[in-house]
């Protein structure tokens, strides 16, 4: 289970009962031949790919119109998927209609949002798009990510779903995924974005695995709400084990919540663990220091005292544009720590 979901994030009714009699003509008019024949014929010939789940997604022509969870349609746009990406869901804009951290470089005006936060997805607006491919994260087996349980029977008969498994395996894993499907519909994997973006993340990544060599430092990544203080596991998370890998030392949770990515703590226990920085989530969901200030526990611990917090993404967007900056930003937060705990 992400950190997402333990927060206090609201649900909402999708479709009035008026909305559901519109959404059944949409989905009568679409038919049930997995949304081929909806897109364009410039790929030519027949289109097919097989995501994580091991489902081979099979259409009559490569997809023109994709809707694609924020994180998702942010990491195909690093591999040069720029133009058929008409729909996202996630939080995608702040309230002021800035993009959110998670829209990465995705231009969010070009394409229609479905829904901004948990549970929220309009499906008549979904189907209104003639939708040829749905893609999101799976952090769990079988879950497709921020698609609401109590629709997803009505979304899933509009168009085929294509999941990238995002949780329990290294961070590289889902970057070479999305890779694999920004080429099958089209983009060019040697294309100098591309390759200077892989180029930074592979320097990046070798920086990080000498500096955590010299220093010595202990790292805690967290999230923050309200109510609970949430310690991350590094076992579990994409990123954090691929970070592990380069030998980053992490604290690792004695008790994971069921999920498994991390334990919850109330804020009376919330020092359980000690750490030389803090590695915050920063989504616009959780909380964030200035807003933390006030609970006494946050204060006690030793990496807030010695001012050495630095910003998590912790749903990143899995490509190499999007990881390498997080690879730096880890790395210079390790350089400039001390040792405190």
């Amino acid at each position: 289970m992400r950190q997402a979901r333990a927060l206090p994030l609201s649900r909402r009714g999708l479709l009035t009962a008026g909305g559901a009699l519109g959404l059944g003509a949409l989905v009568t008019a679409c038919g049930d031949n997995g949304g081929s024949g909806s897109g364009g014929h410039d790929g030519g010939g027949s289109w097919s790919f097989t995501d994580d789940r091991k489902k081979k997604i099979s259409l009559d022509s490569r997809p023109q119109h994709i809707v694609a969870y924020i994180a998702a349609a942010a990491a195909l746009y690093d591999f040069g998927i720029e133009k058929q990406i008409t729909g996202v869901f996630g939080p995608t804009t702040l309230k002021n209609g800035k993009p959110d951290v998670q829209a990465g470089d995705f231009p969010v005006d070009q394409a229609t949002s479905l829904g901004n936060t948990w549970g929220q997805f309009n499906v008549e607006k979904y189907a209104s798009l003639s939708p040829d491919l749905l893609i999101t994260n799976m952090y769990d087996p079988g879950a497709l990510f921020y698609i609401p349980d109590d629709s997803k029977k009505k979304i899933l008969q509009l168009a085929p779903c294509a999941a990238i498994s995002t949780g329990r395996i290294s961070m590289l894993e889902p970057i070479k995924r999305y890779a694999a499907l920004a080429e099958a519909l089209g983009a060019d994997p040697k294309a100098k974005k591309v390759t200077d973006a892989k180029a930074r993340f592979e320097k990046a990544a070798e920086t990080l695995r000498k500096t955590v060599k010299s220093h010595k430092i202990k790292v805690m990544a967290c999230s923050a709400s309200a109510d609970l203080f949430y310690v991350s596991d590094p076992k579990v998370n994409a990123d954090l084990i691929y970070f592990s890998e380069l030998g980053v030392d992490f604290v690792i949770p004695e008790k994971p919540d069921k999920g498994g990515y991390f334990e919850s703590l109330s804020w009376e226990n919330a020092d359980k663990y000690d750490a030389d920085v803090l590695f915050l989530d920063n989504r616009t969901a959780t909380l964030q220091p200035k807003a933390l200030a006030s609970k006494p526990t946050w204060s006690k611990l030793t990496a807030v005292k010695a001012g050495q917090i630095t910003p998590w993404s912790s749903e990143p967007r899995f490509s190499y544009a999007g990881a390498a900056p997080l690879v730096e930003s880890l790395t210079k937060a390790i350089q400039d720590a001390k040792k405190v705990s």
